[in-house]
Formats: C-alpha cells, sequence, structure tokens
C-alpha cells in the first residue's frame, strides 16, 4: 500500500488519467455506434465502463484509509438511488481485503512499541486474519508475565496501515475532485458533507488511543449485560496507531441466517435492543454497521462487540428532538413526523409538497416495525421497499442535507434493521423501545410516558 503523500497523489493521478482514457475511448465507441446497446444509453456515464469499474475497484482497494472509508459510507446508500455500476463499486470496495505486507507493519510496531515489542508475546501470527479501512488485524498469544497481569493470553493486534493518518485530507481532496469529474454520483447526495463527515470520523478512526478509551466505556456499559460481552483491552501494548485487545471467539453475524428461528430471533432482538440502549441510555453509540463487527459464541450465547473506532456522543438537544421523531413514527402522527423533522433540520420548511410527503412517509415507514403490537417480523416487511420507492423523490427535491449526526446514526440502526431482515427475526420492537425510551429524560427534565 503506497504510505506517503507523494505517491498516493500518483495513484490518484493514474486513477484519473486512466479513467479518462477509458471514458475517450467509451465515448468515441458510441460515437461510431460500435459500443454494445446497454453502453450507448444516454442515462449511463462514459466513465462508468466495465474496465473503469475494475480500475476505481483496484486502486480504491490498494488505497485503503479514506477511499475505502468513503466507499464504505456511500456503500449504505440504497443501491436503486445510483447506477448498478457504481453500486458494484461500493459493494465490491466495501467486500475487499487487501493486506500490507509485514515490513511495514514491523515498522509502525517498532515506532509504536519499541524494536523488542516481540518479546512481549509468546507467538504473532505475520499473516492477519482481517482487513478494514484503515488497518489489519493480527492474532497473538501474550507472554507469560503480561498474561499473569491481564488474566487472558489470546489477543488481536490492530495495526494501522502507515500513511493513512497522515493523507486524510489530501485523499480526501482527491476524492472529491474525482467523483465530481465523473459524475459517479447522482444528485441530491451532498457529496460535500458526506466527505466532511467521512474526514471527521477517519480522524477519529485513525486514534487507536480514542478506540482503546471507548472500548473500556462499552466495557463498563455492557459489564453486567446477560448477552453483549466487549474485549479487555491490553493498554501496555497499545498505543496510537496500535491496538491489542482480547481475543474473541464466534461466527459473524453476517454468516447467523443458518441458524434456528429461535437463535435468530434472539440475535436481532439484543441488535435492536443495545441500539435503542446506545441512543436512550448510554447517549454513546458505536456507529460502524459492519455486521462482522459482532460475533455470537455458539457454546455461550454470547455476542462480542468489536471495533469501537466509529463510537461517538450526541447533544442532548440532538437526542431530545431525535427521539420526538421516532415517537411521532411509532405513532403514525404525520404533522407531528413533519414538525419534529423541521426542528431537527432533515426539512428546511419550504419543500416542494412532494419532498414533504415523501420524507414523512419514509419517516412513518421506519417507524413501522415500533408501531406494531407485539412481535414484528422482519422477514414478512415491505419498509426497506417503501422507503426505497421516496430515495429518487428525496434526491431531486431536497434542498438541505441531513443533519450531520444521522450519517452515522443512521449507518448503524439501517444496519441493525437490514440484519433483522437478512435473519428473518422476530423482534418484540413496540415494547422494546417504550421499555427503554420511558427512562430517557429530557433536557427539560420531562420523560415519555405511554
Amino acid at each position: 500500500m503506497p504510505s506517503n503523500r507523494v505517491s498516493r497523489l500518483f495513484h490518484y493521478g493514474s486513477l484519473a488519467v486512466g479513467l479518462g482514457f477509458g471514458a475517450l475511448g467509451e465515448a468515441t465507441k458510441r460515437w461510431s455506434g460500435l459500443g454494445t446497446l446497454d453502453s450507448q444509453s444516454s442515462s449511463t456515464s462514459v466513465f462508468l465502463t466495465r474496465a473503469n469499474v475494475d480500475r476505481i475497484v483496484t486502486k480504491l482497494t490498494r488505497m485503503r484509509g479514506a477511499a475505502l472509508k468513503l466507499g464504505q459510507m456511500l456503500s449504505i446508500q440504497d443501491s436503486k438511488s445510483m447506477s448498478p455500476e457504481i453500486a458494484e463499486v461500493l459493494q465490491r470496495v466495501q467486500n475487499s481485503a487487501n493486506y500490507v505486507p509485514i515490513s511495514q507493519v514491523e515498522k509502525t510496531v517498532n515506532r509504536e512499541l519499541g524494536p523488542n515489542w516481540r518479546a512481549e508475546f509468546a507467538s504473532f501470527n505475520d499473516a492477519p486474519f482481517a482487513a478494514a479501512s484503515i488497518g489489519q488485524v493480527h492474532e497473538a498469544r501474550l507472554g507469560k508475565h503480561v498474561q499473569e497481569q491481564v488474566g487472558f493470553d489470546k489477543v488481536a493486534v490492530k495495526v494501522q496501515y502507515p500513511g493513512v493518518a497522515n493523507s486524510i485530507d489530501s485523499d480526501l481532496n482527491n476524492l472529491q475532485s474525482l467523483l465530481v469529474m465523473s459524475k459517479l454520483l447522482p444528485r441530491g447526495m451532498y457529496l460535500d458533507n458526506s466527505i466532511r463527515v467521512a474526514r471527521r470520523e477517519l480522524h477519529w478512526e485513525c486514534d487507536y488511543q480514542r478506540e482503546a478509551d471507548a472500548m473500556t466505556k462499552f466495557g463498563t456499559l455492557l459489564a453486567d449485560d446477560p448477552v453483549f460481552v466487549v474485549p479487555r483491552l491490553v493498554s501496555d501494548l497499545s498505543s496510537k496507531m496500535v491496538l491489542t485487545a482480547e481475543f474473541m471467539d464466534g461466527v459473524h453475524l453476517k454468516h447467523a441466517e443458518g441458524y434456528s428461528q429461535e437463535i435468530r430471533d434472539y440475535i436481532g432482538t439484543h441488535i435492536m435492543r443495545l441500539c435503542l440502549q446506545e441512543l436512550f441510555d448510554f447517549e454513546f453509540m458505536q456507529t460502524d454497521p459492519n455486521w462482522a463487527n459482532f460475533l455470537y459464541n455458539e457454546h455461550t450465547g454470547k455476542i462480542a462487540l468489536l471495533d469501537f473506532g466509529a463510537s461517538r456522543s450526541f447533544d442532548k438537544s440532538f437526542l431530545d428532538k431525535y427521539l420526538c421523531v421516532l415517537k411521532a413514527a411509532m405513532d403514525g402522527d404525520r404533522e407531528a413526523c413533519r414538525h419534529w423533522s423541521k426542528e431537527l433540520g432533515f426539512l428546511t420548511g419550504y419543500e416542494a409538497d412532494v419532498m414533504t410527503q415523501a420524507h414523512v412517509d419514509s419517516v412513518l415507514e421506519i417507524g413501522k416495525p415500533f408501531r406494531a403490537t407485539g412481535i414484528y417480523d422482519f422477514g414478512n416487511q415491505d419498509v426497506s421497499s417503501n422507503v426505497r420507492s421516496a430515495i429518487p423523490v428525496m434526491l431531486r427535491h431536497r434542498l438541505t442535507p441531513p443533519p450531520e449526526e444521522t450519517y452515522s446514526l443512521h449507518r448503524k440502526l439501517s444496519g441493525a434493521f437490514l440484519l433483522c431482515i437478512k435473519l428473518r427475526a422476530r423482534v418484540p420492537c413496540q415494547d422494546l423501545f417504550k421499555g427503554i425510551t420511558s427512562k430517557y429524560t429530557f433536557s427539560d427534565g420531562a420523560q415519555l410516558v405511554y
């Protein structure tokens, strides 16, 4: 992986040149009538040829960092709000797993933990078992002296890719120029806001000390939880670019759809519970919806939480208004949905009626699981398709970007909804919502009464 700014700039430049030549070739084919029927469609960008799609995926997965983070952020957008080609790019980038060589890992760990760091481990697997947008993870076992201090021996050591933190701003600027030039994204997605949020979150996630603090905080918040467990930190072997924590066993929830209905219901119910608790009890949320961040232990029934780099708190005033929106959605109150959406900043009050209606319709759809009494069956739901149908209207008529807090919050909530749908889980959503939000105290001291 390119690790300095000059080499990274070269890669972005070569990608732009490659896309330009690819687009020129495609435009020539269309002009001459030699292109395929699909490629000659005026609705398809000349930049989105098969060859250019492959170029983008190859380059972004090698660049990692900001490139991969932005791809992951945009990939939670509904695929029908963008072209099939860019949806494919985002999906392939999200699923990518290019590792950096051990020589680069060694340089980073030597600098962070000192040249004798291997003496702290009984074993260290040079081949990583996982990779993400800004780092990769190695399995290791602690030396006996460290093991006696922390009480466990098997650990996961996350090492940040070299150059990622120092290249965030320049990478995002280059990506923004590339996306604007190629017109890869539809109008109404407010790329500037997405870039600004990605910039802030990347700086957060590149600070492993911040993540260590968040992991410790979640460990305290969930210490007595009957279902969720949090890895324990090895603080003496952690730094700003290296994070060492207890290794957690289990199956990624993306592989859990083969379990019995009872287990799928159990997983879905507790994932939904956790989301609501994070918002209205802890007021602190891990906002990365990647299903690989949750491990189900078949032997204990516990669900382990991983990767706390995207953890964040929310202003009390935001949570007050957001709860009012969700409460209005649960009640099926259109006027209250419109009012609190405007208070929160989703609407300006000057939108065309078609935009206001589409927005309120989508909010009411999101409230459906909480509006249903008893058990809500995510295996027999139409929420996702109904929300999807409103997206084109909102992209065309939106006058203001969504509140910045909702970029990360909705990533997490949509991830929970999509997981429940994937598992076909049956979840007592209304009971969870009422049970958790009835304990929430608004800024003025008020509480909801059901």
